[in-house]
């Protein structure tokens, strides 16, 4: 059976929040098939290195340093990824940010913080990418969201409002904006092991069970990577204003279980 469908060869695609974790490894799978990769991060000097191992591996990339709250910054940003590739055919707004606390300790700056690196990032990103597609052949806006977007998720209602948000914008998004081509799906991740997660929750990759477990309680980065790119293909060419959750299932008796130490 032909595959052709699910490749991204010649798409040009930006990546947001691609120096680690998640976003740096949609960026190098869309790159490894054949995709012309922009990145981007608040810091050149975290994004230079993931573009030059791409480049290293024989793909194309350019990396931009951009804050994705900035309209400014991202408007230059997608500017420089027309001018360096010829257009934009796929957006992954994956640039997102999370602390732990409980509703009554959030500080107005600490939920303005969260709202707004995630949704307005999000916004932001879309409106500068849209302009561009909408005035060309179309193309496809993957948002990444979180189960804590579509379900309960104590001690991170900041986090949990914003991620939510997105999966509405995302369906909303998908009707207004087919007349023009372009398809809006989004990814609600579950646990996934990255940077971040290791910090705080203490999980280092050696402990990471592997692919093929489908109870495991975190899942890889590659998880993740693997559902952005089928959503970015052709092989998707019927789905829009969809999400797709990515977890694992948990049972009792899980010889890998994950204590968030969120009790009560």
């Amino acid at each position: 059976m032909p595959t052709d469908q699910f490749s991204v060869d010649g798409c040009n695609a930006i990546v947001t929040g691609a120096s680690q974790g998640i976003g740096r490894t949609i960026a190098e799978r869309l790159a490894a098939d054949g995709a012309n990769v922009a990145i981007c991060s608040r810091s050149q000097d975290r994004v230079d290195p993931v573009a030059e191992g791409i480049r290293e591996e024989g793909g194309t990339a350019l990396a931009v340093e951009c804050n994705v709250r900035e309209p400014d910054e991202v408007e230059a940003f997608v500017e420089a990824t027309v001018e360096e590739f010829g257009g934009v055919d796929l957006l992954v707004n994956n640039a997102g940010g999370e602390f732990v606390a409980p509703f009554e300790d959030i500080s107005e700056n600490g939920w303005k913080a969260i709202v707004d690196l995630n949704l307005h990032g999000t916004f932001h990103c879309t409106q500068a990418t849209g302009e561009y597609m909408r005035e060309g052949d179309g193309g496809c806006i993957i948002n990444l969201s979180s189960v804590n977007g579509q379900h309960a998720a104590p001690h991170e209602s900041h986090y949990s409002a914003s991620k939510a948000a997105i999966i509405r914008l995302t369906e909303t998004l998908s009707v207004e904006w087919a007349p023009y081509g372009i398809r809006v799906n989004c990814v609600a991740p579950g646990l996934i092991q990255t940077p971040g997660v290791a910090e705080t929750l203490g999980i280092q990759e050696e402990q990471m069970p592997p692919r093929e477990t489908v109870d495991r309680r975190i899942g890889h980065t590659e998880d993740i990577a693997d559902v952005v790119q089928f959503l970015a293909s052709d092989a998707a060419a019927f789905m829009t204003g969809e999400t797709v959750t990515v977890k694992g299932v948990p049972r009792a008796g899980n010889s890998f279980d994950v204590d968030l130490g969120l009790d009560g």
